[in-house]
């Protein structure tokens, strides 16, 4: 944990002193709550109480582009948490992760988006922590969201915070099993501003509505999973996507579309229940193959953006996990009219794959 900490301020100081000292601040909050019990397969894991800290560096903006006036002075940056379950089954949590502070009620409350990569030093092994359903490989997706009421620069750049935090880790169905875990925490913590008295003051321009025609997108994804029958095997799938969105200002475009889904893991798992499980109906002789039609909004921060979309499957000919089906993810302009994409495809709460995509909007 020393030099967990120890790494972060050299990271900070570094990057403080690459970027000058106007625009940045470092925080650290500690955390204590408590795992919700989102699905019954992690009931035995629900015994302590985790707790844990967040290192955070956050660089400031001042209206200087459109986008960080379009969203009332954002910070972006970066995270480092480390999470003790208080449960030797599930061991700890260290991730690094991207963030961003979106503030309201004049400043004094941010809520934080944060997404990354987390190591858990004890994921399930069936030999040796089978008990562990909830996080089936040691590198997890960690996204964690933080609702903050903060009072910066009291004295002399120092500051003081506190709220609510709910931090989530899986692995997206990579491999089994997969029940992943959510922390609702409280969080108390102190932020520090750099260069507290040299910071610039907020732009205000008035800028013209932002208008685009309908662009069609054609995006291909794929990834790797598993069924959530342990021993079945990793594997690939892609999906082909085309869709039309619209821009409806500069923050925003919606979108409506169609997906085909070739999915491996689907295929194996029907021969596993036909096999395994003959009372279910199912003959083995399915399609693994889906296809649905889904609504979209885009929200756009800059080159980045958050994706959000629900779909419907129109070709479902094997039922697994029903009928709607949703992606969250982000996107980020690579050159031009070329993206790449990382998405995160569900049904409610249980995940189906991480998706990977390359796409181009014509």
């Amino acid at each position: 944990m020393r030099s967990l900490i120890l790494l972060w301020l050299l990271v900070c100081v570094s990057l403080a002193s690459a970027q000058g000292q106007t625009t940045n601040s470092i925080d650290a909050n500690y955390f204590y709550g408590s795992i919700l019990n989102h699905n019954k397969d992690i009931s035995h894991l629900i015994k302590g109480h985790p707790a844990g800290v967040i290192l955070s560096f956050n660089t400031h903006t001042y209206g200087f582009k459109r986008w960080e006036q379009a969203f009332n002075y954002p910070d972006y940056g970066f995270s480092l948490i480390y999470h003790n379950p208080d449960n030797d089954v599930l061991g700890t949590n260290i991730g690094i992760h991207g963030h961003y502070n979106f503030y309201f009620l004049k400043r004094s409350l941010f809520f934080r988006v944060g997404t990354g990569i987390s190591y858990a030093s004890n994921p399930f092994d069936l030999d040796e922590n089978f008990k562990n359903n909830a996080y089936g490989t040691k590198l997890l997706n960690s996204t964690y969201f933080m609702l903050n009421y903060s009072r910066q620069n009291i004295i002399k750049g120092f500051g003081i915070q506190a709220g609510v935090s709910l931090i989530h880790y899986s692995n997206g169905n990579v491999k089994a099993p997969n029940s992943s875990t959510n922390s609702l925490t409280a969080t108390l913590g102190v932020s520090y501003e750099l260069a507290y008295q040299n910071n610039p003051e907020y732009q205000q321009n008035d800028y013209s509505k932002y208008t685009e025609p309908i662009h069609i997108n054609l995006v291909l994804r794929a990834g790797l999973n598993e069924s959530d029958f342990i021993g079945t095997g990793q594997k690939p799938f892609y999906i082909l996507s085309a869709y039309a969105d619209k821009r409806i200002g500069y923050k925003s475009s919606l979108q409506v579309g169609a997906d085909f889904f070739y999915s491996k893991f689907l295929e194996a798992e029907i021969d596993y229940v036909a096999a395994a499980f003959p009372t279910r109906g199912v003959t083995g002789e399915e399609d693994f193959k889906r296809a649905g039609v889904f609504i979209g909004h885009e929200l756009h921060f800059n080159k980045l953006s958050l994706i959000t979309q629900l779909g419907y499957y129109v070709y479902y000919p094997y039922d697994f996990e029903g009928r709607i089906y949703l992606r969250p993810g982000l996107k980020y302009k690579v050159y031009k009219n070329t993206f790449a994409s990382v998405s995160l495809k569900s049904h409610g709460a249980k995940a189906e794959a991480i998706e990977f995509g390359l796409g181009i909007r014509l």
